[in-house]
């Protein structure tokens, strides 16, 4: 009896050090640097009887993987150089540019950086974070497709609405819509 307490005692014992040892699956954090030439975020403005579409650059960035598994990264998205790739071209970029909308001459640059990701499954996960735009942070959250997450690199992508008068910016509300339609490509290689 006591030789079968003393194996059940050590039997715990080991156990209990070996879980606090690092004796675990957590592979190590590897950080991707974003390509700029190939990440980019589309967007759809949309009024009453028609729509714009066109593109910001995502400038630099780096995204943190665990395991595969996006944990944490932050963006630098430019906002002074916008596209319109429809026919309004750069005459609504310069609208854009403006006061009215981005103040590109006061605010460039947009940022983000992910506070919480959650996975619903192997490639699908909700990424929150706060986007700070025109001089407002807040926080975002979106449901992101992660396509790869690997030793050659990570592509992930992300379509979803941004309600733009969050951000002070409120021009033509009524007629222009308050939701932009928003797609993220993201590329990020070691």
């Amino acid at each position: 009896m006591k030789k079968m307490a003393l194996a059940l005692l050590s039997t715990a014992f080991l156990a209990g050090i070996y879980s606090f040892t690092g004796v675990t699956s957590t592979k190590e954090v590897i950080t991707y640097k974003v390509e700029a030439a190939k990440s980019r975020v589309d967007w759809v403005g949309s009024k009453k009887n028609d729509f714009h579409t066109g593109f910001f650059n995502v400038k630099s960035g780096s995204v943190q993987v665990n395991g595969g598994k996006v944990t944490g990264g932050e963006f630098v998205i430019d906002l002074a150089n916008i596209k319109v790739t429809d026919a309004a071209g750069a005459k609504l970029e310069g609208h854009l540019k403006s006061g009215d909308f981005f103040d590109v001459a006061k605010y460039g640059e947009a940022t983000y950086k992910i506070t919480n990701v959650v996975y619903s499954d192997d490639t699908n996960a909700t990424i929150t974070g706060d986007l700070n735009l025109k001089g407002a942070s807040l926080p975002v959250s979106f449901k992101a497709v992660i396509r790869s997450a690997d030793d050659k690199g990570l592509f992930a992508e992300a379509f979803f609405a941004l309600d733009r008068t969050l951000f002070g910016i409120n021009y033509g509300v009524g007629n222009v819509a308050k939701d932009v339609q928003v797609a993220v490509h993201l590329y990020a290689t070691k």
